[in-house]
């Protein structure tokens, strides 16, 4: 028989299982959870053969009213039906019925209250609370008809409008129609909304930043059919793409920043300001000054009672908005992404220098490069960042951006830092949603989520100085730690979340950021990431599209972590709960050594007696020869095995699972000589025992103290727990107090 050798510890994961290793199914497949693939989607995360998606054209003729804030518009609709069906009806998207009075959104909030001991209540608040804006908002049709001039049968259901038509439209046909309407515009400041205008009570000037403005196409996909959700304030937009060609008539003093490009340039700017419009065009190191700020300041003074029309023309968009205000500056600067050089601009107001001039246009320059860098290049031919005070907003092409100077014109690094990773977060919408274009009325985090996380890297790559702190692991921590009872998952549609900054934007950036730094690894990331955004540019992508297609393109078993970061609030908190040294014996040692040796426990009091980090000695083990019956067995190196661990430290960790998130392990070793070691574990660790772990390390050198998570890096919201030694708890002041008291 031959002889091999016997390890009495073995040198390997080893499972520890709790009295309460109850199987909660972590790594369990999610096949159950998504939708079954199909011809349209396949189960690789590409579209399939036969994927299809409708196409929705416009003509729009829009006029803004400067004296009484109003927009009046006609539009045709041409709307090609590629799907399969025949369609009966369509459904239109009347976003500004949010703000008639009583919409479905005031009528459904569950949260209106007083203060208890109230004694007073400021006007804004009172107009939010009491339901009673004041305001007469939402579209005011006036015709609804087809090319020929007959009427239309609609129906309205809150911003819903469903046009019955006339035949049946079959697959591979279209259908024209035409929609006339007006709306009064909201001032941002007194009743906020993504779109609307700033009065500048100094100069009696507005800025207009105008976007919902024109009754869109509802999206009609092979997943929901038509998406037909209200809108309800928090859940965005699900559109259609298409081509746009839109003239804006405005007053002729007005500059007008638009998605798209401009098709009479010579009509509606001056012969100076024509000549750096195509100057800027080719300046590729810096901004070009088309309107200057002293330009805009003798405007602010005067009226123009002519009117210009200022034309549009935007291919392949789900969407149009645009801004107009005599207030305006005007710089552009060109980019050069490999076959296309798209122009960055900025339209601002003196009251956003001199930092708008500064960073505004450098800001898009930075986003444009990093974003392609990790999707697709930018395949439109401009960028446009415009200046409003109110919320961020974003559109194909152009954003609304905050982030002003004080009134003297100072700033400091918090409200530039304020100021650009808004600007990075909205024009990178263009990408997600605007190119790769998701259904932000259902799943908020696939646009803001995935916006947040490249936001995140842009600002690290071109801002590391900058006081950026969001979208980390780190920073998402005091939300993680919170109470469950105020928390919902990633995957859950914008209307039901309880707190829509997490759980939609910094979150699942978080969550991105492990998983690219700490799960696949940048480059494996890269990659897959790439991949995702290639295969559905402009087209609809589902989460399940997401999900299948990073793991496709990357050969990483992914379901755990999809699982736990987006369909639970389990968060990370892991402890190290012991730790065990060991050595192995010399040939003098008999067995029993192993047995009656010092636990070897790196105990609570470690580092305390006579400078030594061990509590006691390690705890012996021998390498001893043994028969295994197995005549097949090779001959065995005993003697070059137990030479290879002769001296070797071993440390056995047991790791506990307290917050329910499967992680991986991220060790730091402090050896007894001051250096340090980083030690990665898989968070497949976890696969056979979701609650407690043990794990065998070996070491050259003598361990000081292990750290779990040292850089903050995995979110766990714990770190007390997550260093052994345990620290000696030491009675605060307080504690002191009360026992003195006692």
């Amino acid at each position: 028989m031959k002889k091999t050798l016997t390890l009495l510890l073995i040198f390997c994961s080893v499972v520890a299982f709790g009295q309460n290793n109850e199987w909660q199914r972590k790594f369990e497949q999610m096949d159950n959870m998504l939708p079954t693939p199909n011809r349209y989607r396949t189960g690789s995360g590409e579209p399939g053969p036969e994927y299809w998606q409708q196409k929705a054209d416009y003509k729009i003729k829009v006029e803004l009213d400067d004296e009484n804030q109003r927009i009046t518009g006609s539009e045709v609709i041409t709307y090609h039906n590629n799907s399969p069906s025949t369609l009966r009806y369509l459904w239109i998207q009347l976003d500004q019925n949010v703000r008639q009075q009583n919409n479905l959104g005031s009528q459904t909030n569950g949260f209106q209250q007083l203060p208890g001991s109230i004694q007073e209540l400021g006007t804004t608040q009172a107009q939010r609370v009491l339901g009673d804006t004041g305001f007469d908002g939402g579209f005011k049709l006036t015709a609804v008809k087809d090319t020929k001039g007959n009427s239309l049968d609609y129906l309205v259901n809150h911003t819903m409008m469903k046009i019955t038509l006339p035949t049946p439209l079959k697959s591979g046909e279209k259908f024209s129609f035409n929609i006339d309407w007006w709306y009064n515009v909201n001032d941002r400041a007194q009743l906020g909304g993504r779109s609307g205008y700033e009065y500048f009570k100094e100069d009696g000037n507005y800025l207009y930043t105008i976007a919902q403005f024109y009754p869109r196409m509802a999206v009609y996909d092979d997943f929901n059919g038509w998406q037909n959700k209200q809108f309800m304030g928090s859940g965005e937009f699900a559109l259609t793409f298409g081509d746009f060609e839109v003239e804006i008539t405005v007053p002729s003093d007005h500059i007008v920043g638009s998605t798209g490009t401009l098709k009479n340039p010579s009509k509606v700017l001056t012969k100076k300001e024509l000549s750096r419009f195509e100057q800027a065009k080719k300046s590729f190191d810096k901004p070009v000054i088309i309107v200057t700020q002293e330009e805009a300041e003798v405007k602010e003074k005067t009226r123009s009672n002519k009117k210009s029309t200022w034309i549009y023309h935007a291919e392949n968009v789900r969407d149009f908005a645009f801004a107009s205000s005599r207030k305006f500056i005007w710089d552009a600067q060109a980019v050069k992404l490999n076959d296309n050089t798209p122009l960055a601009m900025s339209y601002y107001p003196k009251e956003g220098n001199p930092l708008w001039e500064r960073e505004s246009t450098k800001a898009v320059v930075n986003t444009l490069i990093n974003y392609s860098e990790m999707t697709i290049d930018y395949p439109y031919p401009v960028a446009i960042s415009v200046h409003a005070a109110s919320i961020g907003m974003e559109y194909p092409m152009i954003c609304f951006n905050f982030g002003r100077p004080r009134p003297d014109g100072s700033y400091d690094d918090f409200i530039k830092t304020r100021m650009v990773y808004v600007i990075v977060h909205e024009v990178g919408h263009n990408f997600f949603p605007m190119i790769i274009n998701s259904d932000e009325r259902q799943w908020a985090w696939m646009d803001e989520g995935l916006d947040s996380f490249l936001e995140y890297l842009t600002m690290k790559k071109y801002y590391p100085d900058l006081p950026y702190t969001s979208n980390s692991p780190e920073a998402i921590v005091p939300y993680m730690k919170g109470s469950k009872n105020f928390m919902r998952p990633i995957m859950t549609n914008p209307e039901q979340s309880l707190q829509l900054g997490p759980e939609a934007y910094s979150k699942p950036s978080a969550a991105l950021v492990i998983l690219r730094e700490q799960v696949m690894g940048p480059e494996l990331f890269d990659q897959a990431f790439k991949e995702y955004a290639r295969r559905w540019a402009f087209k609809h992508p589902k989460p399940a599209d997401f999900f299948r297609s990073m793991e496709d393109a990357s050969a990483v078993d992914l379901d755990w972590f999809w699982k736990g970061w987006f369909y639970t609030t389990d968060n990370v908190d892991i402890e190290v709960a012991d730790v065990k040294w060991f050595k192995v014996a010399g040939e003098d040692k008999s067995l029993e050594t192993r047995v009656n040796a010092q636990s070897g426990n790196l105990g609570e009091n470690a580092g305390e007696t006579d400078g030594n980090p061990f509590y006691g000695k390690p705890q012996e083990f021998k390498l001893i020869d043994s028969n295994v019956g197995s005549e097949y067995r090779s001959e065995i190196d005993n003697e070059g095995i137990k030479k290879r661990f002769a001296g070797k430290n071993v440390y056995q960790i047991t790791f506990k699972n307290h917050g329910g998130l499967v992680t991986p392990l991220v060790i730091e070793w402090t050896y007894k000589d001051g250096s340090k070691e980083i030690e990665k574990v898989p968070a497949e660790v976890w696969r056979l025992s979701e609650q407690q772990v043990s794990r065998i390390f070996v070491k050259d050198k003598e361990v000081a103290n292990v750290v779990f998570d040292p850089f903050k890096q995995l979110a766990d919201v714990d770190a007390s727990n997550n260093v052994f030694p345990k620290k000696s708890k030491k009675d605060t002041r307080f504690d002191k107090f009360k026992k003195d008291g006692n």
